[in-house]
């Protein structure tokens, strides 16, 4: 059946109309390019720039000093900024970018060691998911060796930090304690992590600097397709349909630029729409389109390999994850309060907030920083617009999800925006209650 013909919109007086934006080369910055390449962003009358950024700290900074007016976004970036964790500064996201997209990979030597505690399928290949107890007494040969066991993520604040130590402390190895006086991340740890850059993630694993890491797409593919890496995990495996990557901008830049806003958030809706609908049909033009040197500028077949709905594990072991890359089906888009809280549960569990807070505490803060009213408006907007469907938004939400069952966890504990300490107290691994980190020891209770 046709679409129905999309009504003639009545453009927004946008407040400003010349706009920079930055990103990250990841395959989820991919709405930004969509809104750019097929016009979003010229149908709300806004002439935008995209600028990759040589990494988070610099696109944060350049957002807060107003050089970018918006950028992709590490999801916890804007609520760590907000409550003065690494730089003190209100930046707000009124649009989710994607669901899921990140893997674990580890160097083919750990990857060897691995193999004897894994099961084996009917096919003779390895069960997924990779639980971290198979990672577990490689760990502990290394400790015995005095050998260090480095992992790398992409920033303190990243999903990927938060997801990479929550897959460890499942298996019960211990990613270390931040404090106000070492923010190493690395106190009391089993397996030390520290940043490493997205695009030098695979030479820095066959440099053996690092022994594995957590990273968005393509950089776990190219360790396949290098031969130097396996990735063991997705994050869909680890928390089924888990928030990924944010669009974020000042809080000053939203109040002084209402209806610029809306617009924005209007062009970066349909582009996640083009994105997912028709069954991912748009998704081999949209790798075509990530493949550009000016947006991810890996090879177009290491891009497909995830963005098209399968996932290679092992050379040859290529396995269907058709939600590995989700930006518009499940509400992906809605900014949830329930996974800023996530996001905040996690810090306070690793002592990068590290005092307790009240259940209130955190949806306040969730409330500061995701902004569903203005989601909400510029979806009206395109559903009166013919752009997209009624049936497409959670309009009576109260902007925390259904909680997240214990079977979709890798853990095995359920999740529940609405009651943040009750969660943190269920994880066997992390500060609880009134625990503190004072120097190298857990102290309170």
């Amino acid at each position: 059946m046709a679409a129905a013909p999309a009504v003639q919109a009545e453009m927004l007086d946008v407040e400003k109309d010349e706009l920079k934006f930055g990103f990250i080369k990841l395959t989820d910055m991919a709405p930004l390019a969509i809104a750019y390449e097929k016009g979003y962003f010229e149908d709300e009358g806004l002439f935008v720039t995209l600028e990759p950024q040589a990494n988070w700290k610099v696109l944060l900074d350049r957002v807060i000093t107003g050089e970018l007016d918006g950028a992709h976004m590490l999801a916890g970036q804007p609520l760590a900024a907000t409550i003065g964790f690494g730089t003190k500064a209100h930046i707000v996201t009124p649009f989710s970018m994607d669901l899921n997209g990140n893997g674990i990979t580890v160097s083919n030597e750990v990857w060897e060691m691995m193999k004897p505690n894994i099961p084996v399928g009917d096919d003779g290949k390895p069960v997924h998911p990779v639980k971290a107890g198979a990672l577990k007494p490689v760990v502990e040969q290394f400790k015995a060796e005095g050998r260090p066991f480095n992992m790398g993520m992409v920033f303190p604040v990243s999903t990927h930090n938060y997801e990479l130590r929550y897959w460890l402390a499942s298996g019960d190895i211990h990613p270390g304690f931040y404090s106000p006086t070492d923010v190493s991340g690395q106190i009391k740890a089993d397996a030390l992590l520290s940043v490493t850059p997205p695009p030098q993630m695979p030479a820095t694993l066959e440099a053996g600097t690092i022994h594995g890491y957590c990273v968005g797409e393509p950089w776990n593919q190219q360790a396949v397709f290098k031969g130097i890496g396996v990735p063991v995990i997705t994050d869909f495996e680890i928390w089924k349909n888990n928030p990924e990557k944010v669009f974020g901008l000042s809080k000053e830049f939203t109040e002084e630029n209402p209806n610029t806003t809306i617009a924005l958030t209007k062009a970066l809706i349909r582009a996640a729409k083009w994105l997912d609908e028709n069954d991912n049909a748009n998704r081999m033009e949209a790798v075509k389109i990530l493949s550009r040197p000016e947006y991810v500028g890996a090879d177009p077949e290491v891009i497909a390999n995830s963005m098209t709905g399968t996932f290679e594990y092992e050379k040859g072991d290529a396995r269907p994850v058709p939600d590995f890359n989700v930006f518009y089906r499940y509400y992906a888009t809605y900014p949830y309060y329930s996974d800023a809280v996530w996001y905040l549960t996690q810090m306070r569990r690793w002592g990068q907030i590290a005092e307790a807070k009240p259940d209130s505490w955190y949806d306040e803060v969730a409330r500061s920083v995701y902004l569903p009213d203005i989601y909400l408006q510029a979806a009206r907007a395109l559903v009166e617009e013919g752009h997209v469907s009624e049936a497409d938004f959670p309009w009576d939400t109260d902007g925390y999800r259904d909680p997240t069952p214990a079977a979709d966890i890798i853990d095995g504990i359920a999740y529940d925006g609405r009651t943040p300490n009750e969660y943190i107290n269920s994880l066997p691994i992390g500060l609880k209650g009134k625990q503190t980190v004072n120097g190298s020891e857990i102290v309170g209770g």
